[in-house]
């Protein structure tokens, strides 16, 4: 068994806690919004996985363990992480699986660099925020949380209270934002990586559409719609069958 072995790595003022465990081609693990590197222990067994990869989990900036003292938070801002990380790590190109907000860092850093990301999976994607979108972006922002959900929160984020509320403020931000999420068909003919969509049909913040633009926009991408899956089909009676998928897809050369 390959136990993780967790760091700290500094980027500029900002402190990012990243897990490693394994050995093999290098597989980068990106979760989603309010969640944390752990979260893929729901969805692969890391154990058996690290026989075959070098795992690199990071926690997002203001995530987990990472910090974030500016409050700024883009998805282009996470891609510039990731790759000053593989920079720390020394690894010039990786596999990689992301989870929404995950999977948009990884669009950003696919057209930034594309030679630095040789596969990737995509779960929960999108190349824009459509209107209904933001509304419900504003919509969460706005929700109160009950004691359950901040102690489930507290058992991830070790910050304090202010680390986790501004997460949850972040939906505004991105409601906002007209600039970070614009991935056109010219971007995204930009990425090299052979990519992976996964898609609920009934995801309320993604219509299956937005997926559809993805897989249109990148060059020889395949499309996977989960039925009747929603934002995230990856985890709990999805997991086994995103799993089969998964494992195929990021073990061919």
């Amino acid at each position: 068994m390959s136990t993780p072995v967790g760091r700290i790595i500094t980027v500029e003022d900002t402190e990012l806690y990243l897990e490693e465990s394994g050995n093999g081609p290098p597989l980068l693990l990106m979760h989603g919004l309010t969640g944390t590197s752990g979260d893929w222990q729901h969805v692969f067994d890391r154990s058996s996985l690290a026989a075959s990869y070098r795992l690199i989990a990071p926690d997002a900036r203001g995530h987990g363990r990472s910090t974030n003292p500016s409050g700024v938070f883009t998805f282009r801002r996470c891609a510039l992480d990731v790759l000053a990380l593989l920079d720390d790590l020394g690894i010039p190109c990786v596999r990689a699986v992301g989870m929404s907000l995950g999977a948009k860092t990884l669009l950003h850093v696919a057209t930034l660099a594309p030679s630095r990301v040789e596969r990737m999976i995509l779960v929960s994607a999108t190349p824009r925020f459509p209107e209904g979108t933001r509304a419900l972006f504003r919509a969460a922002a706005a929700a109160t949380h009950s004691p359950e959900e901040w102690a489930a929160m507290r058992a991830q984020h070790v910050h304090g209270d202010p680390q986790i509320a501004a997460l949850w403020k972040l939906p505004a931000a991105f409601a906002a934002d007209v600039t970070d999420m614009t991935f056109t068909p010219q971007r995204l003919s930009a990425i090299t990586a052979k990519t992976l969509i996964v898609a609920g049909d009934r995801d309320p913040l993604y219509p299956v559409e937005l997926a559809v633009e993805l897989y249109r926009g990148i060059a020889g991408a395949f499309l996977c719609v989960v039925p009747n899956g929603g934002h995230g089909p990856i985890f709990n009676e999805q997991r086994e069958e995103f799993v089969r998928r998964a494992l195929p897809f990021l073990s061919e050369s």
